[in-house]
């Protein structure tokens, strides 16, 4: 699954911490989430979307693979 939180984390100024306290998990989960180590859970994903304000299916794509 893409994700673009990276992106979203730059155009708000937030760090990978600053979006893990906001969203109630660590640093290293927010990481595995950008580089697709890890596939969060829909409360996570929704969480996530309301924190910058977008669609959850913007903010998270499925791949062909998918």
């Amino acid at each position: 699954m893409k994700n673009y939180i990276k992106i979203e984390r730059a155009r708000h100024n937030l760090t990978q911490g600053d979006l893990a306290e906001k969203v109630g998990v660590s640093r290293q989960t927010i990481n595995s989430i950008e580089t697709k180590k890890y596939i969060p859970s829909a409360v996570l994903a929704l969480k996530i979307a309301k924190i910058f304000n977008m669609p959850l299916d913007i903010l998270f794509e499925l791949e062909e693979h998918d």
